[in-house]
């Protein structure tokens, strides 16, 4: 029998319907997405780039899907081809506005990461006019499409070839019967991993730091947020990074940990504030790589309380010992997935949000991605740098960091409120010498700058902000 008369139930799982849920009634969605920095030399198209960014859309069902509720009593969500698609209302062209420089651009990303999305729940923005002649591309999705890793496969996707021949568009959606046997099968197969779930939720409990967790440091950290987020970017090079953990017994994420705690430190010192440990949230994901046909939400979170003070090797230490206790469990039971309906129902009623603005279990999230370790190119120009971005409901954590390895560059991206991160430049400034001390080994050495700190580790390479005005 073949596909068109019997398609593939493909619903959402409890993790995607979790997000989704956390996105609604709140100031802003749950979405990520990357900036591309394009190198278009003189034959550059975008209307060719354009032709080749709807190959890719053909590629990739659920690009042109969108998530469609079922009667009751047929099971989660489903997603289904939309007869309706239309690529000119997913991909569009804009000029950068002057200077044309990177805070410009990602200034740019920001608006378009916090603007409306298309029913299919993602877009594609071309950027010209940038200062040094290059040409960006800003990809949003909607965070029920993937998570980090199955977002970077669907990039990955815009630098080859389709992995698979487009199928017939659009398939008809899966009948109410078929609908209805499917859910009662996931039912009985639910009933049998009872024993399991509780199981599960036990470690994804554990790895989040218990159900009653002593509540963290008050601190200027944790402020309500508004609806507005500005972006700013710190880059290093991985080489000398992963040398550094390597020389202590650790991983690269243990070292960025261990660089970003520091600098929030710095930070908080410098507004008047000391605490001894942070409660930092690390997203963990359950499968190693992916394709852009694999897509969905399976990942774990972890919290851990980190160190803040000491030397950075010491620190770095720490940090490992501490997440390698969590880390497994992490992966292994997904919060969002097992909890999944109490997070919809708290959403439906608004208190998920008016949690998130009260709560005192995180100071911070890092998501951590390995992307490619070579350069990528895209409709003939080399894909010069890729900058992750991402904005969500942060209730009241007022700074959030997002980090991607590309062709050897570690890129930072610092999530900020504007409101309750006035002094990001700091910030900024604060992070790059942490970095030059995680990965030297010593205090970063160099000229002093107007603001008394020392010059950048010539390793540890630019910064730039930005932002919604």
């Amino acid at each position: 029998m073949n596909g068109s008369r019997h398609p593939r139930v493909d619903r959402a799982s409890p993790s995607d319907l979790a997000l989704l849920a956390m996105g609604t009634n709140t100031s802003l969605p749950q979405r990520a997405g990357a900036v591309l920095v394009l190198d278009p030399g003189p034959a550059f198209d975008v209307a060719a780039a354009t032709a080749l960014l709807a190959d890719w859309a053909r590629s990739v069902p659920r690009l042109r899907q969108r998530l469609t509720r079922v009667p009751f009593g047929c099971g989660r969500p489903v997603w289904v081809d939309d007869p309706r698609f239309d690529l000119h209302l997913h991909v569009r062209e804009r000029r950068c506005p002057a200077p044309g420089d990177e805070r410009a651009l990602l200034d740019v990303a920001a608006a378009v990461l916090t603007g409306p999305l298309p029913p299919s729940r993602w877009t594609a923005v071309f950027v010209t006019g940038l200062s040094d002649g290059a040409v960006a591309l800003i990809v949003a999705l909607d965070h029920v499409l993937a998570d980090g890793i199955g977002g970077l496969a669907l990039l990955a996707g815009l630098a080859g070839r389709p992995s698979h021949a487009p199928r017939r568009f659009p398939q008809p959606p899966p009948s109410l019967s078929r609908l209805a046997a499917e859910a009662l099968a996931g039912r009985v197969h639910a009933l049998g991993r009872t024993r399991a779930c509780w199981r599960d939720a036990r470690k994804a409990m554990a790895a989040a730091g218990g159900m009653r967790p002593e509540p963290v440091a008050p601190c200027s950290l944790l402020r309500p947020t508004g609806p507005r987020r500005t972006f700013a970017v710190v880059r290093t090079e991985l080489a000398a990074v992963r040398a550094a953990a390597h020389r202590h017994g650790c991983t690269v994420n243990d070292a960025l940990l261990a660089a970003v705690t520091g600098a929030l430190r710095r930070t908080l010192e410098r507004r008047g504030e000391k605490v001894a440990e942070l409660s930092v949230s690390v997203p963990v994901s359950a499968r190693r790589s992916t394709t852009a046909g694999d897509l969905g939400n399976r990942f774990g979170v972890l919290i851990a309380a980190l160190p803040v003070t000491g030397p950075a090797g010491r620190r770095m230490r720490i940090i490992g010992s501490l997440l390698a206790e969590r880390k497994a469990a992490a992966a292994q039971a997904s919060a969002a997935g097992l909890f999944g309906p109490l997070f919809r129902v708290l959403a439906a009623v608004r208190l998920y949000g008016r949690y998130l603005r009260r709560q005192r279990r995180i100071h911070t999230l890092v998501s951590n991605v390995r992307g490619p370790d070579h350069l990528l190119a895209f409709a003939g120009a080399a894909i010069r740098r890729v900058i992750p971005v991402a904005v969500a409901e942060n209730g009241n954590v007022t700074v959030s960091f997002e980090i991607l390895s590309y062709a050897g560059t570690l890129t930072i991206t610092l999530i900020a409120d504007p409101e309750g991160v006035p002094d990001l430049d700091d910030l900024v400034a604060d992070l790059r010498e942490e970095l030059a001390m995680v990965t030297a080994g010593e205090p970063a050495r160099g000229t002093a700058t107007s603001h008394g700190r020392t010059a950048a580790d010539p390793r540890t390479k630019g910064t730039a902000r930005a932002g919604p005005r």
